[in-house]
């Protein structure tokens, strides 16, 4: 993924000065007849809707409590049924304790043809309205009048914030096409803000500039510096399979705080090191302290436990059980403990931060070198590493070092093996904070296991011209994870009956599963399977070998895509299958041999079949070795799950002498 981090410290070190004022945006109302009488958007021929131009402006005020100020103005054009949509506005407003963000000065209005003339429906006041959502969030909605397919609806309004550490972001990339997006961002020199530009697409505008004088709070001056940021002809962002955060990917532009300079000489520092935060999580009373505090709390408990036991790995994994056995998650996300590790020991649950910090203590008192790893989930987007933003961390593992294997542990889930992440934590990297400040520092989020599975088909053709056999499938790793969660959360007869179903060209009896409860073994269920035909003694027999689990459509299905694909863990498909036919049958047609692979040991699918004394034979492997493949090799993948797909829908056919 290309993230600019271009972490720029807005300082007055711009070569340009500017002393006059500047023209901004675009005016309000204005319009011509070629926007009104737009049929589609000749770049994307598909697109609902399509944003005309799009400008905003962000500045610090010189007076009040709400000096953060967006000035925003969007003009989009409605393409589609489906994007009449776009005329209704919701505005997220944060709030907190007395603060709070606030819209002011809506100007609104809807523009159509009518009999080929314009005609303008402004929007009255009293379609604006506000919601209290909850303690920390208002919301502004309004709805633009009479939207209809060939509308283009003008919106301008402005923002105010007293939260001066969240300077107003930017996104250029939204799920309509722009065919202009651009971003002013004037920002006071007294204010230094890190600016992350994220995303794929390149600007047409990256310009900067200095105001002079145009900060004067109580009668004092500073200069501001003005940067412009713009982009033409964005593409809709399309959420697609086997991708994490959407925030990862989509364009946009942010800002952190890192310093204010008072006009006196005194200066703020807000961006911290990471060693001041590895420092600062240590005695942190809802991260280190709960440590320790776990570490005495368990010490008894593990005394049981652990036994005579010295071997490091099976005291880890004791440990590991014993803690993973005692509690249950309440299903919330954190870094840090909700009520403290005595209270989720006393009530034998708590959230993320309450399971595994009480992991890391338990492991410590076990004599063992552990420490917590901070980590965001892969909804929640990547970390920044370049500085400390504490806000993107949503999630905490233990991390346990024995010798020289490393392991990352997530006790939280009840069916997880020793060793192994769930795979909302494979995002990337995490923060290893280390009780020795030398060690802190990223560690990877890699899967030890695959998504593996093997399935094993036997097939009779009998007298009654059907197929007769058994069908064995064994799951390992994320794919017995999956199933055993299944079955934990509906119950083995629901995941049976709807087992059941998946196999709608036959019908299976005996159904069996082993090893439900044994996380170190696989998983193994097997049945009998059985087909009938619906046409008596026929001349021509179709069976699709590929009998279960098979791939029905290509989940990559767009021609270009600019972002990596992300599997979370390696995937491992074998496929074997014997086939018995009587003599009174010959083979007209088999699926033909398949050989294909990646560049660089990428993956592969490769398909042999066999015919030889009335049986046949098959096997197939599909690998794919890596857990992200970049933009680049995004055209060898899809082609490869073409074949697949293509492989997964053929046929054998017998037919009758």
């Amino acid at each position: 993924m290309r993230i600019n981090s271009i972490v720029i410290s807005l300082l007055l070190s711009y070569p340009l000065i500017a002393f006059a004022q500047y023209e901004n945006g675009f005016p309000f109302g204005k319009y011509t007849y070629a926007e009104l009488e737009m049929k589609d958007y000749p770049s994307d021929t598909s697109a609902i809707a399509v944003v005309l131009n799009e400008f905003g402006e962000a500045s610090i005020d010189s007076a009040g409590d709400n000096n953060l100020v967006l000035e925003y103005h969007i003009k989009i054009k409605v393409l589609k049924k489906s994007g009449v949509d776009q005329g209704n506005f919701s505005i997220s407003l944060y709030k907190e304790g007395v603060k709070k963000q606030f819209v002011r000065s809506v100007f609104a209005s809807t523009y159509n043809l009518s009999n080929g003339q314009p005609k303008e429906i402004k929007m009255e006041r009293s379609a604006i309205f506000n919601e209290n959502y909850n303690e920390n969030w208002d919301i502004t909605k309004f709805t633009l009048p009479d939207v209809q397919v060939g509308s283009m609806l003008d919106i301008k309004y402005i923002l105010e914030s007293p939260f001066i550490f969240n300077f107003w972001p930017w996104k250029f990339q939204t799920d309509i096409p722009k065919m202009k997006t651009e971003f002013w961002a004037r920002i006071p020199a007294n204010y230094v803000y890190n600016t992350t530009l994220i995303g794929y697409l390149d600007l047409t505008k990256n310009e900067s500039t200095i105001i002079k004088d145009c900060f004067t709070p109580g009668g004092r001056k500073a200069d501001c510096s003005l940067g412009k940021y713009a982009m033409e002809n964005v593409p809709a962002f399309v959420e697609e399979d086997y991708m994490t955060a959407k925030s990862n990917f989509i364009a946009a532009i942010n800002y952190e705080l890192s310093q204010v300079k008072h006009f006196d000489g005194r200066v703020d520092n807000y961006t911290k090191s990471w060693p001041d935060v590895d420092s600062e999580l240590r005695t942190h009373q809802e991260f280190g302290v709960q440590i320790k505090k776990a570490s005495k709390l368990l010490e008894d408990q593990l005394g049981t436990v652990l036994g005579a036991e010295i071997d490091p790995l099976k005291r880890a994994t004791l440990v590991y059980q014993y803690i993973q056995s005692w509690y249950s998650w309440n299903g919330n996300y954190s870094k840090y403990t909700e009520d403290g590790v005595k209270k989720a020991f006393d009530t034998k649950k708590g959230n993320v931060g309450d399971i595994n910090l009480s992991l890391v203590g338990a492991l410590q008192s076990a004599g063992l070198n552990a420490d917590p790893v901070m980590l965001a989930t892969r909804t929640a987007g990547v970390p920044n590493e370049i500085h400390p933003v504490m806000s993107d961390f949503n999630y905490v593992v233990a991390h346990v070092n024995l010798g020289d294997t490393k392991y990352l542990l997530d006790a939280t889930e009840k069916l997880l093996p020793f060793g192994m992440l769930p795979e909302r934590c494979l995002n990337g990297k995490g923060r290893l904070i280390s009780k020795d400040a030398s060690e802190s520092g990223w560690v990877e989020l890699k899967p030890l296991q695959k998504q593996k599975k093997s399935l094993m088909v036997n097939l009779k053709l009998e007298e009654d011209d059907a197929f007769h056999g058994t069908l064995i499938i064994t799951s390992f790793g994320y794919e017995a994870f999956d199933k055993r969660t299944k079955i934990l959360s509906e119950g083995l007869q629901e995941y049976e009956k709807e087992f059941h179903n998946r196999l709608s060209e036959m019908s299976i009896s005996e159904y069996t599963i082993e090893n439900l409860e044994d996380l170190s073994k696989p998983l193994i269920e097997k049945m009998k399977v059985e087909t009938g035909l619906s046409v008596s003694n026929p001349s021509t027999i179709y069976l699709n070998p590929f009998i279960v689990e098979r791939w029905e459509a290509n989940p990559f299905k767009s021609t270009l895509r600019q972002y990596p694909v992300d599997f979370g863990a390696p995937l491992e498909t074998t496929f074997l299958l014997s086939l018995e036919y009587p003599e009174k049958f010959v083979v007209e047609e088999l699926p033909a041999n398949v050989a294909v692979t990646l560049p660089q040991n990428g993956g592969r699918c490769l398909f042999n079949v066999t015919n030889l004394n009335n049986k046949i034979s098959m096997s197939s492997i599909i690998n794919i070795s890596k857990t992200v493949y970049s933009a680049g090799e995004y055209h060898a993948l899809r082609e490869l799950f073409n074949r697949i797909v293509q492989l997964h829908q053929s046929q054998v056919v017998l037919k009758r002498h």
